[in-house]
Formats: structure tokens, sequence, C-alpha cells
């Protein structure tokens, strides 16, 4: 555990303050699901199961879902289930950011269908203060075969040029409705194969909504080797431009999937070749961005405590205001509330990614997400111990 420092008066492993807003009966009931995401083997079968119950409509696994894993980890099942979780966040000075988590689909109606779910969810966004960022995955606003041929450059048919017009329409539309309305918005990341055509579409987005203030954030998932100078071109790019830049920082989703095609089609991974590399030019992102940080509104989106307490030490360093509106911390919705619950009771802009959708479409971001918590060494040991210490705090 990272330890507190007394300079910024926070403490990363005070568990009074990271679960005061469960009860003792969501408490074990946390920590019992935590105990069942700890294990391996549970998490593979279960990860299977669940995929072929929801495909194939098993009686039952909606209603095992939404009494288990779901209420951990997402919000509700619309806009409107989010407005009690959105408002208990922010009984605790939390910020909501929401995320539509249904996965991206290839037909036209399906991916306007996304994109009306964005709007909506910006709309909401703008009445509610505790709500100032929806984020959005451009792979559910397209069909990902146009994204991987424009990474190769290749020559697009009459049809693929059509598609990503629809592409370019749905996100400036997004985009100029987030502006319009004083909602930012964060675009994830994506495996490499696709990103360059995605990076490209951000930063024109940047030029156009960005020069008032930072509406348009891009992610930089800096466990691949390129994302470190990539940032940087990118604050350089819209420096010249005189525009907000807008840096999302993860140190990223899909590795085991990266190094796998490497390897099958025989190009040099783009992961770099261990966590501390990953964490050095994590490191190294998150201070140039506070750095720079009257040019640069930046977020550190992390579970990694070391990474969190090291911006907090930068704000602290550089006398900045604590909850400056260019800097910010997230992280998801149902992880690590010792670093959320702690860095917003010292006064931090402390946010929450809360993904919400119907049960069906959302099972895919859960598996990945338990699956995720599982590969990552120590996560799953460290939210448990976390909860245990704190159950005994509580006598339970």
């Amino acid at each position: 555990m990272t330890e507190p420092d007394p300079n910024l008066n926070l403490d990363f492993s005070n568990t009074e303050i990271a679960f005061s807003h469960k009860s003792d009966k969501e408490l074990k009931k946390t920590g019992w699901l935590f105990k069942m995401m700890n294990n391996h083997n549970l998490v593979k079968i279960g990860s299977k199961l669940g995929l072929f119950a929801i495909r194939f409509n098993l009686p039952f696994t909606e209603s095992v879902v939404r009494n288990t894993i779901f209420p951990q980890f997402c919000g509700g099942e619309t806009l409107l289930d989010c407005q009690k979780t959105i408002d208990k966040l922010y009984d605790f000075d939390i910020f909501t950011i929401l995320d539509y988590g249904a996965e991206g689909k290839s037909d036209e109606d399906d991916l306007d269908m996304v994109m009306k779910e964005t709007l909506k969810a910006v709309e909401m966004a703008a009445s509610n203060n505790s709500v100032p960022v929806v984020s959005t995955k451009i792979t559910g606003l397209v069909d990902n075969t146009i994204l991987e041929k424009m990474h190769n450059k290749e020559v697009l048919s009459d049809g693929d040029k059509r598609k990503y017009q629809h592409l370019y329409e749905r996100v400036d539309e997004i985009c100029g409705k987030a502006f319009e309305l004083g909602i930012s918005i964060y675009i994830d990341a994506e495996e490499s194969w696709i990103q360059d055509p995605i990076d490209e579409l951000v930063m024109q987005m940047m030029e156009k909504y960005n020069k008032e203030k930072a509406t348009v954030f891009n992610t930089y998932q800096l466990y691949n080797v390129l994302k470190l100078e990539h940032l940087k071109r990118d604050h350089q790019r819209c420096l010249e431009k005189n525009v907000y830049f807008g840096s999302k920082m993860v140190r990223g989703a899909y590795m085991d999937k990266e190094r796998l095609r490497a390897s099958e089609m025989g190009y040099p991974s783009p992961i770099q070749p261990d966590k501390l590399s990953t964490d050095r030019d994590y490191n190294e992102a998150l201070t140039y961005c506070i750095e720079n940080h009257t040019s640069i509104a930046s977020c550190c989106a992390s579970h990694n405590a070391e990474s969190n307490m090291l911006q907090a030490k930068l704000i602290h360093e550089k006398g900045i205001d604590h909850n400056h509106h260019h800097i910010n911390f997230c992280q998801l919705f149902g992880m690590s509330d010792n670093i959320t619950y702690n860095l917003a009771k010292s006064g931090y802009n402390a946010s929450k990614y809360v993904v919400y959708g119907p049960i069906k479409d959302v099972v895919p971001y859960l598996i990945r997400r338990t699956e995720e918590n599982a590969s990552v060494t120590g996560e799953m040991s460290r939210e448990l111990g976390l909860v245990d210490q704190e159950m005994k705090r509580r006598g339970l």
C-alpha cells in the first residue's frame, strides 16, 4: 500500500473513508463478490457460462447478474436508473462519468442507436452538476473493419468512405452537443491496429471544439511504447492550433490480445517489455500534463495508488488548487474506492466511471472487468484486503 503523505492529508489505506458509503450488509456482499472474483478458475468458467447463458437467453440469467456483479460495477440499465448512483456518489463529493456499456455492432441502425444514447447521456449530464463528463467509444459508432483499413492505409471503397463519413458525422454531433451544453467527452482508446484513424479524428474534434475550453479528450494507453511520444506530439499540435489539449491517461486494456496478435503476425509487440516501463511512462505522462496544466486538461484514470499519489503530490508542490478544473482523477465504479473516496475527501476532482446499459448488452463489459481484475497481479487481493480491513474495524 502506498504510504500516506502527511503534507497532503491523504491516506489511501483509510478504509473508514473508503467504505463510508456502504452499510454493513453492502460491505459483506462486496467482500463475498471479491472473494469469488479472486478465484481465477471460477472467473474463467463463470465468464464462459455467462456469455453462453446470455446468448441463448437462459432463464434466470439476467436475474442472477442483476443481483450479483451488475450493481457492483454498473450504475443501472438506463440513464434514469443511474440517477440514484449519481446522487449517492455526489453525496461524497465524487463526480460521475457516464459510459454507455453496450458493445459496438456493425449495423448502421445499431451505430445510430449508440450515438443517440450518447447524446441522451450528454443532455442528462448537462442537467446534473455532478456529471461533468460523458465517455464514448469510436468502435461503438462505426464498423471496425473501416478503422483497420484506414490504419493500414488501404484504399477505401465508396461504401467504406460513406461509412467513415457517417462516423465523422456521429462523432461531430456528439462533440458539438457536448460543447454546446458545457460537458466534456472522453473518447476511449482501442487496439493498436485501429488506433491511428481514431487519434486523427479525435484531434480534428479537439481543433474544432477545444478553442475555448477542453471539451474533447483523447485516451493514451501508456503500456504502448509509443504513447508517451504521441501524447507530447498531440499536445504540440494543439499548441500550434491554439486549442486546449485533452488527455486521459490509462495503462491499457488489451495487453494479452496485443501480444498474441503481434506474435501470430510476426511484428514487434507494441507493449512495454515490463510493468516498470509502463509505470515509468505513465508517471512521466502524468507529470508532463501537470507541468503544462494551463494548456492541458488531463485525467489520471488509474487504479494505481502510486500514480494517484504522485499527481496529488505534484499539485501540492506546484501550489495548484486541489480542484483545478484541468486536473482530474478517475476510477471505475465498484473498484478502488480507497483511492476515489479519499481523494474526494481531500478536495480533489475525483470521479467514477459509471457504466450503464441493458444487462444482456453490458455482460461482455462485466466479463472483461472480472477477467482483467483476475489477471492483474494482486488486484482482487488488494480490494479484498481493504474490505476485510474495514470489516474488522467495524467488528463484523
